[in-house]
């Protein structure tokens, strides 16, 4: 078995998802009692390895660990050679992973509300760095949902971006949680988490809901997926191996350290969540007027 790891061309991002597919394969394989190899294919925002798998024979032998947004956001993006919903059989969700709104420790506004407040009162005012696409729309989504008109700064990744709030060159950012230990340092001041719920990692953090920020979540995850057509038990099979193997105490705290949540899924509640936020990044896409610059 191979199990390919196609997530976008960010190394950060790459990282991560290769350390997910080889714990995932490790744990397939002794399962399977049989070696389950892992392929990293990263380039053109998953679109190359994603198309390999989209084209493989569907005999359970070659599966797709996938990001939310390689599988969500780049349809909305870019002409694809293939469809991310009827070329694919949804396996397991594997873990969730969500993002983290950080300011600079000296920027003078300790809540979501009073950066929203100093934002419309002074438009331009504040800067919002973003190294990729994915975050650029969520600072799209973030100056709708504020009504305030805030500087968006590129960088190339989410390292330097991370950098940059760190240093002052930009006030605000999205971080998918690696910047902990300048939060811990009180480097950056977190002030809203985006996802549906509190976070482990700043339980006393509130979501941007319940900040009183509407519309704006960041429930990003990891999954498997296997070419359509593959046969309905070997699906079944590897859905409920996965889902078994998320729920190891070894699997759970290695994946916390990663700062993904571990969830297991079945092929149906995976195949939903994908057409959905499908349907949503296309929306957010087009009422933004956004362009991938990459």
């Amino acid at each position: 078995r191979d199990l390919h790891s196609f997530p976008t061309r960010r190394s950060s991002d790459l990282g991560t998802s290769d350390v997910v597919a080889r714990l995932v394969a490790a744990k397939l394989s002794e399962a399977l009692k049989q070696t389950v190899n892992v392929d990293p294919r990263p380039g053109a925002n998953g679109i190359i390895g994603t198309d390999i798998v989209a084209k493989a024979a569907p005999d359970g032998y070659t599966l797709l660990l996938t990001v939310a947004s390689a599988q969500t956001l780049t349809p909305a993006l870019y002409k694809l050679p293939f469809d991310p919903v009827k070329d694919f059989a949804p396996v397991s969700l594997v873990a969730n992973l969500g993002g983290v709104f950080l300011v600079n420790a000296n920027l003078p506004v300790r809540t979501m509300q009073e950066f929203a407040e100093e934002a419309r009162k002074r438009p331009g005012r504040f800067s919002y760095g973003a190294g990729t696409s994915l975050l650029r729309l969520i600072g799209e989504q973030l100056k709708q949902a504020i009504g305030a008109d805030i500087t968006m700064v590129p960088y190339k990744g989410t390292g330097p971006q991370l950098a940059a709030v760190v240093a002052g060159e930009v006030d605000s950012v999205v971080d998918p949680f690696v910047g902990m230990p300048f939060v811990k340092s009180g480097k950056v001041r977190p002030l809203a988490v985006l996802m549906n719920k509190r976070s482990p990692l700043l339980p006393d953090v509130p979501t941007f809901e319940e900040a009183g920020i509407k519309g704006i979540a960041l429930d990003s995850w990891a999954a498997v997926l296997a070419p359509a057509g593959t046969p309905p038990e070997i699906v079944a099979k590897l859905s409920s191996e996965i889902a078994r193997i998320v729920a190891l105490p070894d699997v759970r705290e290695r994946l916390a350290t990663l700062n993904y949540d571990p969830v297991g899924s079945t092929p149906a509640e995976l195949g939903r969540t994908i057409e959905t936020e499908i349907v949503k990044w296309k929306r957010v896409v087009k009422e933004s007027n956004y362009k991938a610059e990459d």
